[in-house]
């Protein structure tokens, strides 16, 4: 998986997968690349994406998450792994008709969006620095690579501030082992993020 999700949207390199898809060829096992946001570790490492998947037989990529697209992934390798996966598509009855229109917005996803994908690091940044100044979280901001962060409470649980942020209309998710998780994209501005602090500091115990 490129970013990494669950550990905070870290970046695999080309020659880490390089290294991964060595290991896998040399028992006979193709290798299968999660790029649901690829797109996102492209532009943090600054190399094009298909440097990113190269060492990869086959590479699946949303366009709606940091693209911003409505619905949609696209799978891509050879073209019989192409043909086997449209079959088993077909056989589990995932074909659909009349779907330009989903197919024009994943044209404007790939064509206008990607450029702009580095705000939502540079926003995932600034929220993590800030967030490190409220007393009561612990936060890595170094370790935000990308548009997603994690952040865990020490003071309350982390469901109990999840619920009151999305009263207050910051929505943002918790997991089971304490942390929680914020996510940048598209529309997210630089006052959002303030705002989102502010909300944040304010459930905080005094």
């Amino acid at each position: 998986e490129n970013t990494q999700n669950m550990c905070g949207g870290r970046v695999l390199t080309p020659t880490q997968i390089a290294t991964y898809a060595d290991l896998a060829h040399a028992h006979g096992v193709p290798l299968h690349l999660d790029g649901a946001r690829l797109f996102n570790a492209a532009t943090a490492l600054g190399v094009p994406a298909a440097e990113v998947v190269a060492a990869a037989d086959s590479v699946m990529f949303c366009l709606s998450k940091g693209l911003a697209a409505p619905v949609g992934s696209m799978l891509a390798g050879s073209r019989t792994f192409i043909a086997g996966a449209r079959r088993a598509r077909k056989l589990l009855g995932g074909g659909m008709r009349q779907a330009g229109i989903l197919a024009a917005a994943g044209l404007v996803a790939l064509r206008e969006m990607v450029g702009r994908l580095a705000e939502d690091h540079v926003n995932a940044r600034r929220l993590a620095d800030q967030l490190a100044s409220i007393p009561g979280l612990e936060i890595e901001p170094a370790a935000v690579e990308t548009n997603i962060l994690f952040f865990r409470p020490v003071q309350r649980p982390a469901p109990a501030l999840v619920a009151d942020l999305a009263a207050a209309g910051v929505l943002m998710g918790d997991f089971p082992d304490g942390r929680i998780r914020a996510i940048t994209h598209y529309g997210i501005s630089a006052g959002d993020i303030e705002r989102a602090v502010t909300v944040v500091a304010q459930a905080m115990p005094r």
